[in-house]
């Protein structure tokens, strides 16, 4: 081992400190330097970590309390009030600067333990958010008041900490998961009243904002959201209610493992334990939960071939024998047993352990050898990262920070080090392995219909167990629940009998599933929807096959399952012979739409009602052709953009009568909506919006008025047709939403107006428009209201388009919009790729594409026909633009990442994937396409 805290380091370091030293000196006075033991502690701090005495540097009062009290007392915590507005980020950031460097002194002197850095970083951390949340929550209440609820209860944003920060056991470098929740709908009571899921919602994106942006002083804490239900694609924040039933539907084994250890940090923290304690039957079975291994299993299985794929080997956080294997077991035991056992349910880890050997779920030797493991894991990983404050698990490959690490750890070198790692490491994946071993299944014939007949209050759950269902001791509690509802205790006895011919089918095929309890909850949520429609439970009872394809449905796509169980009637189109029939075209997509209540106009309730069940309907036939491979990802896509389409046309039709019943029309007006973006382009996934924008033209101008009674100036009319339309799509009903709009891609965005005359958008495209905005125009498309002034914003768009430009300037427009694009909204990972946003994702083709329609298409008006991706890839490659061999390729490329995203959405995953040969090539691709085109979108091409 090396020497004591108290003698200087080894002369080796003697460059490192030369450098260190001068610089201490250039802002301190010469008094505090001269002490030798103070010298002695300030070069091993200065060996650990080049982060803190760059903020020593920075903040040499900070060094001035160090020597004086070894940092017994933590940094004053910034003020941030109105008056120093500007100034909040930079006062978060060297607070929590001065706090980390603090940790560090006192870390590296030996001054704490493991567990009181990870304390100490918790501590930080919350603090942090605390301080910004109450900054910006008071600036926000100025300009909109306060949510209240019903009872004129004021509201308060819950955030909470998920993963280490939840379990109170942060890492130096490490970002915090949190999810923003509030407690009750409602509105704000201000000037400018927001409801309370977007006050909320713009209130955490603030909070993320002033803690994550980088500034000059760098960051105060990466924040990460991707934790809160349907990740990415999730609203931003949620109400306890509406998180209840997500978890309820659709909650998954992981999500259970990251809620063990969520706690309120911030915010109205009393709500947020009430909604914890509602939580806790999702986190925490009634019964012995073994099946919680099943899922561990599935985890562990992506983790190592993460590892593998990316030689992570040396990554002490996922490689073998690592950090993760040690919180999966000791997670996995709580889940197993913390239903029978609340103390059990600590979200510290270390507690936990000791718990569970208290409890006698595990031996105490290997209890006291994990905890032992833990700590030294846990200390080398902030080592790792205090070094250069980054985040960051895997072992150096420079043997000067290797060299580093191991003298302020206390070993006389990097292999003393390794070897004593490597024994811990073995000792973690020796006691992971044990835990995951599988147990044998086995089958027992009938005994699935014996158990089901003896519900509610017999029954062996062991049938359930040998039937395949890992989770046995939860699929028994709920099929008993489900057994004793009203619903089933209801049942007519010709209904009863045919349930209980049904049920024991049910279980089988779910059982033979994939996923087993997933597809017993998606089941019964269906089953407690249709009980009382005795004609489903008969077309089950006679129809083997489609019970078998509603359990294939449901056990692969949480989409489908969700759409089925909240609206029955799909089983019509699940079990209807022409699901597997051709689907219809564009035409009767449009008529399918239009004929939607005819003569209803008057109700307009009545109207959205029977179109959200057309909509849902052809939706669902669509999303099937997909799944079972009769109906190409690109093709679905087109279809139901096609589908929007006649949705469109209908509540277009809708809102004029609706303005015209108040205000009469405009004599001569005609009115257009244009679609951009994935609708535009005929690419349009389940679930996306539709971005719209709304054009008029009116003989007299501005100056005409509609003829009602009521008359209103042309603009006005219009106006209020496009709010209409907008309210009417979005408008929920029995059947759900139609869907959600963006109107910003207007001229002007969110600062123009709703509504644009021809003669502005002409103007605006000729004169005020930037290069993204003619981008966004090469995807646009007409898509309802009157067809001739359809075809004129068409001459608009070809005009615009089809004009000559500098290639070299539009090529650095769009290379640095895309750049910017990638560094605000690529989320690819070490363990995912982001489809759309990433490297050699979807929008680098798009940005490709309209590259050379915006670059080119003066020489090739032939181009401005074609708006999808696949047309312009033809219709590029036809005149030359792209050679053969890369019309192929990225024709291919973007069948795989269109196919690979509409696989995700159809089970309500984020559209991030691993990365596997299919994804690689394609990548490649349209990487290399984009580059050999002059196009370098990489971030550190910039550099």
């Amino acid at each position: 081992m090396t020497s004591p805290a108290s003698a200087s380091p080894p002369d080796r370091f003697q460059p490192l400190l030369a450098r260190v030293l001068p610089r201490l000196r250039a802002v301190l006075p010469g008094e505090l330097l001269s002490d030798p033991h103070a010298i002695v502690r300030i070069e091993r701090v200065a060996i650990a970590s080049d982060f803190a005495i760059d903020t020593l540097v920075r903040q040499p009062e900070l060094l001035e309390r160090l020597l004086r009290d070894d940092g017994a007392e933590p940094p004053a915590e910034p003020v941030l009030d109105a008056s120093n507005r500007a100034d909040w980020p930079a006062l978060l950031r060297r607070y929590r600067a001065a706090g980390s460097t603090r940790l560090i002194w006192r870390d590296v002197l030996g001054l704490d333990d493991v567990d009181a850095t990870l304390a100490g970083s918790t501590h930080l951390a919350e603090r942090c958010l605390q301080i910004g949340l109450e900054a910006v929550e008071t600036e926000f209440a100025q300009r909109h008041s306060v949510v209240r609820d019903r009872d004129g209860n004021a509201q308060r944003l819950v955030v909470f900490g998920l993963g280490k920060l939840g379990g109170g056991e942060l890492n130096f470098s490490s970002d915090v998961d949190l999810v923003y929740t509030y407690e009750h709908d409602g509105e704000s009571d201000g000037a400018r009243p927001l409801d309370a899921e977007h006050y909320f919602a713009r209130l955490g994106q603030q909070l993320a904002k002033l803690l994550d942006e980088p500034t000059v002083d760098g960051f105060c804490h990466r924040v990460d959201l991707r934790l809160r239900p349907y990740g990415n694609a999730g609203r931003v924040a949620w109400s306890f209610n509406a998180m209840e039933q997500y978890f309820q539907r659709e909650g998954r084994d992981w999500e259970r493992y990251a809620w063990q250890k969520a706690r309120p940090i911030a915010g109205d923290a009393a709500a947020g334990e009430r909604f914890l304690d509602s939580l806790r039957p999702f986190v925490y079975r009634r019964y012995l939960d073994f099946g919680a291994l099943d899922g561990l299993r599935g985890m562990k299985a992506a983790i190592t071939a993460e590892v593998a794929r990316k030689e992570l080997a040396d990554d002490i956080k996922r490689g073998p024998g690592g950090i993760r294997e040690i919180e999966f077991l000791v997670q996995a035991l709580q889940l197993i047993y913390g239903g029978r056992e609340p103390e059990l349910r600590d979200r510290r880890l270390l507690p936990s352990l000791r718990a569970l050997v208290d409890a006698r779920q595990m031996g105490a030797e290997a209890g006291d050898l994990l905890a032992d493991a833990y700590r030294v894991l846990r200390r080398l990983e902030n080592r790792l990262q205090m070094l250069r404050d980054a985040q960051t698990h895997a072992l150096p490959e420079r043997e000067d920070d290797r060299d580093r690490i191991a003298f302020a750890l206390g070993f006389d070198d990097w292999t003393a080090l390794r070897e004593a790692l490597d024994v811990q490491r073995a000792r973690v994946a020796t006691e992971f392995e044990a835990l995951l071993a599988p147990r044998r299944r086995r089958n027992a014939p009938d005994a699935l219909t014996t158990y089901w007949r003896a519900l509610p209050d017999g029954g062996d759950s062991e049938a359930l167990a040998d039937a395949g269902f890992i989770e046995a001791g939860n699929a028994d509690g709920a099929l008993r629940d489900f057994a004793r509802s009203p619903g089933v205790r209801g049942l007519s006895d010709s209904a009863r009998g045919r349930l209980d011919r049904v049920m024991p089918s049910l279980l089988q095929a779910a059982a033979a599933s994939s996923e087993p309890m997933l597809a017993l909850r998606r089941l019964l949520a269906l089953l407690h929807n249709v009980l009382r429609r005795s004609a489903y439970l008969a077309l089950l009872d006679e129809q083997p096959v489609a019970l078998a394809r509603l359990v294939e449905v449901v056990s692969h796509s949480a989409l489908l399952a969700e759409r089925l169980a909240s609206y029955p009637l799909l089983l019509d189109e699940l079990l209807d012979a022409r699901v597997a029939g051709p689907l219809p075209g564009r035409d009767e997509l449009h008529a399918a739409c239009a004929d939607a209540a005819p003569g209803a106009d008057d109700d307009a309730e009545a109207v959205l009602q029977v179109l959200n069940e057309v909509r849902q309907a052809l939706s669902f036939r669509i999303a099937m052709a997909v799944r079972d491979g009769r109906l190409s990802a690109v093709d679905g896509a087109r279809q139901l953009a096609w589908l929007a389409d006649g949705v469109v046309m209908r509540v277009l039709r809708l809102a004029e009568h609706e303005v015209a019943g108040a205000h009469g029309r405009v004599p001569g007006a005609r009115f257009a909506v244009i679609g951009y973006g994935s609708l535009g382009g005929e690419e349009l996934g389940f679930g996306s919006d539709l971005d719209l924008v709304f054009i008029y033209d009116a003989p007299g101008g501005e100056h005409a008025h509609s003829d009602g009674a009521r008359p209103l100036e042309v603009t006005r009319w219009f106006a209020r047709v496009a709010q209409k339309v907008v309210a009417l799509l979005g408008a929920v009903t029995g059947a759900g939403r139609l869907y959600d709009v963006d109107v910003r891609l207007r001229p002007d965005g969110a600062k123009g107006l709703l509504v644009s005359s021809l003669a502005s958008y002409r103007d605006y495209q000729r004169d005020r428009a930037w290069t993204w905005e003619h981008q966004a125009l090469v995807r646009a498309r007409f898509v309802a209201g009157d067809e001739s002034l359809g075809a004129d914003v068409e001459d608009v768009r070809r005009q615009t388009l089809s004009r000559t430009r500098d290639t070299e300037r539009v090529r650095e427009d769009v290379v640095s919009m895309r750049r910017r694009m990638r560094a605000e909204l690529d989320r690819t990972d070490a363990a995912a790729f982001d489809l759309k946003q990433g490297e050699g994702g979807l929008v680098d083709l798009e940005f490709l594409l309209q590259y050379a329609v915006l670059a080119h298409s003066a020489q090739h008006l032939e181009w401005l026909s074609s708006r999808n991706t696949c047309e312009l890839i033809q219709a590029t490659g036809e005149s030359g633009w792209l050679d053969e061999n890369e019309v192929g390729a990225l024709t291919q490329a973007h069948a795989t990442l269109v196919d690979a995203g509409l696989a995700c959405t159809l089970d309500r995953r984020p559209r991030r994937l691993p990365i596997n040969d299919a994804i690689a090539t394609a990548r490649a691709a349209i990487s290399g396409a984009a580059k050999r085109h002059g196009l370098d979108f990489d971030q550190d091409a910039s550099r």
